[in-house]
This record gives C-alpha cells, structure tokens and sequence, in this order.
C-alpha cells in the first residue's frame, strides 16, 4: 500500500469535505440505489442504459466516498502565520507585471472552501513566496526558464 500524504486544510475546506462525505454516503447513495432499483424493475439489464449509467454514477460516488474518507482522515488543520510572513493557508497579494493578483497558498483541496484561486506550495511561484513576508520582493523561474519577481503586498490567514 503506498504511502498516505498529510493533507493540509484550512478548518472550512475541511468542514466542506467533511459535509460532501455525509451528503454521498447518506441521501446521494440512497438515491442512485432508487435508481438502480427502478431500471432493474424494467427488466433485461443488458440492454438498459439507464441501470448502466446509474451503476457507473454508482462506482464513482462510492470512489469519492472513499478518497474523502483518506483525505479527511489524513487531514491536518493548518494555521497560517500571522505575522506577514507567507505560509500554507495564507491569502496573499502579489504585484506581478504591474498587477495585482489575490491567491489561497495551499492545496487544491483547500479550494472547495474559497472562491480565490490556489497557488501549490509546490509550484516554482508557491516556493518562492513561501516564508517571505509582506513587502518581500522574490523571484522565481517560471517553466520556460524565465526570471519572474514579484512583490508581496499582503500576506495574512484566510479565514
């Protein structure tokens, strides 16, 4: 079995998984069950797109179900800095090319909880701003070998 990875959340998106996960195993399986039901009633299953397409919907949500399940389990509530300074969970402004850009500094994840869009701390951008603080200018390569800076204009939790 592979290696499970901490998966770091703000409280909300945590929040957010965590009501997904109730809603699919409880009112959502129930309702592709009425469905597989109902097309079954209908007779021959190998020619029934209707039982057919309510077992895949089937096989997918209790797939969800179970990578919701790992993720919360492996769930780490993070709390970002403070201070100014940028870290996971930190809702920061950049100045890039005389703009002005608002992001989340997380996973993916983090995104079910935010309408802002998420920069990686993986990414060549979430690396470079990781642990500077506001008013911090740094640069960074961007994937086609460019020398992009930009400044920190606000760095602060998200929540």
């Amino acid at each position: 079995m592979a290696e499970e990875k901490t998966i770091l959340l703000t409280q909300e998106a945590y929040d957010k998984l965590k009501e997904e996960l109730e809603h699919r195993e409880g009112e959502y399986r129930e309702e592709i069950t009425e469905r597989i039901a109902a097309a079954r009633a209908e007779g021959d299953l190998s020619e029934n797109g209707g039982y057919q397409a309510a077992r895949e919907e089937q096989g997918k949500n209790e797939g969800r179900i179970n990578e919701l399940i790992v993720k919360l389990r492996n769930a780490k509530i993070l709390e970002a800095p403070k201070d100014g300074t940028v870290g996971n969970g930190s809702l920061v402004t950049l100045a890039l090319a005389g703009r002005e850009m608002t992001y989340v500094l997380g996973s993916r994840d983090i995104a079910v909880a935010t309408d802002y869009d998420v920069i990686s701390p993986e990414s060549p951008i979430g690396a470079a701003i990781m642990g500077a603080h506001t008013g911090d200018t740094v640069s960074y390569a961007a994937p086609n070998g460019r020398e992009i800076s930009v400044t920190i204009k606000d760095s602060h939790p998200l929540a």
